[in-house]
């Protein structure tokens, strides 16, 4: 077992019996990797670090059920583990706030256009589609990042969110409408500027 997977599940076991030092070093290896995920859901640092806080408290409360008996990559499952809470986190947070799901369900007249629209966007650098994805409204830049960063299915998301699968499937859509609106728009720009 290579040392990194020693010093994990030692890091592991120390947190799980509420050892400060373990704590704070798990807090400062996992921190940058949780702004990272919370920044797609939550615009505002202060709010993102609020998050990131809270998704630490319920992994140090709950790490006593993470298996690091298994045999896999330690970080790996880890890492996957305490995202999957930042993610919860942050959609119950959204939700309470100012979440307020927009539903429209499929029908078969808006079946394939739906389906036209889920092509890829045009290649952009990475900081423009952030920076678009960000001025989405919340409902639409959730279903998107859920769906497209997360791989969410449709149905996991109508689950996670409370929605039926057709608002997910319409709430994507649009969210890649108004995504392209948004960076055709300053490809105009720079265009003119």
């Amino acid at each position: 077992m290579p040392l990194e997977q020693i010093n994990i599940i030692s890091l592991i076991k120390g947190c799980s019996q509420n050892n400060r030092i373990s704590q704070r070093d798990m807090y400062q290896w996992l921190h940058g990797y949780a702004m990272k995920i919370s920044y797609r859901y939550i615009h505002q640092q202060e709010e993102a670090e609020e998050m990131v806080s809270e998704a630490f408290v319920k992994l140090f409360k709950n790490i006593a059920q993470f298996d690091s008996s298994r045999q896999d990559d330690q970080e790996a499952l880890l890492k996957a583990w305490f995202k999957r809470i930042l993610v919860n986190t942050c959609i119950d947070h959204l939700r309470k706030t100012q979440l307020k799901m927009v539903s429209y369900d499929v029908t078969p007249e808006t079946e394939p256009m739906i389906e036209k629209q889920e092509s890829g966007l045009d290649k952009i650098a990475y900081q423009e589609i952030i920076l678009a994805i960000r001025k989405l409204s919340p409902v639409y830049r959730t279903v998107f990042n859920l769906f497209v960063i997360e791989g969410f299915s449709h149905e996991e998301i109508a689950d996670t969110l409370k929605i039926s699968v057709g608002a997910s499937k319409s709430n994507l859509s649009k969210a890649r409408n108004n995504l392209r609106k948004i960076i055709l728009e300053k490809k105009a720009y720079k265009q003119y500027a």
